[in-house]
């Protein structure tokens, strides 16, 4: 394999991916975050893998940047195996928002390739999880890959990564979660906190 060809191919799909998001459903996520934040409301944020780590990055990034109380479940590994252990993963992330006691006010926001799907038994802890969040009232957010799965079904603000190359939808999947919670982040209606660079130039 050409290697140069390659990482070309990969930047240029990587192009397309950008130009091809959806920048209602950004601008969606901002307003309901605000909302959330002046309600005095809470942001879970839920990932598998890849997703796990971005979410313990993002709820950094809401909680310092934007002023908005978050939590991940994968961020307390000991609850979290407790959890997997006694109940079972489908169930974990659900338990864990019930103990949480998600309400109306509260917002999730869900990292995942899939987006989970129940007849395909994947992610079944996201889909769960989304089931009491809708139940209860709670807004629904996602950043997904792929078709966007359950995730896409009930959320209020989705933003679907388009699948540009079928080899390469995770990595980019991944990466644009990043992308956008930064755009979030950042954005002028949510940020509240200076970021250290940026306050230094």
């Amino acid at each position: 394999m050409d290697t140069t060809t390659y990482t070309s191919a990969y930047i240029e799909d990587a192009i397309r991916i950008l130009q091809g998001l959806d920048r209602s459903a950004i601008d969606r996520m901002v307003r309901i975050l605000a909302n959330v934040r002046e309600t005095g409301g809470r942001l879970f944020i839920l990932g598998v893998g890849g997703g796990a780590g971005n979410a313990g990055h993002a709820v950094n990034d809401f909680r310092k940047i934007v002023g908005i109380e978050s939590y991940a479940p994968t961020d307390n590994v000991s609850e979290l195996t407790a959890r997997i252990n006694d109940e079972g993963w489908d169930s974990s992330f659900r338990n864990w928002l019930e103990g949480s006691r998600i309400g109306p006010q509260d917002a999730v926001l869900v990292f995942s390739v899939g987006g989970g799907n129940a007849e395909k038994k994947v992610s079944i802890n996201i889909v769960e999880a989304l089931k009491l969040a809708k139940g209860v009232g709670a807004r629904i957010l996602g950043v997904v890959g792929r078709d966007g799965g359950f995730t896409a079904q009930v959320g209020d603000a989705v933003v679907i990564v388009p699948t540009v190359d079928a080899a390469t939808v995770t990595p980019h999947t991944e990466a644009f979660q990043a992308v956008v919670w930064h755009l979030v982040v950042s954005h002028p209606d949510l940020k509240r906190n200076e970021m250290a660079w940026e306050a230094k130039r």
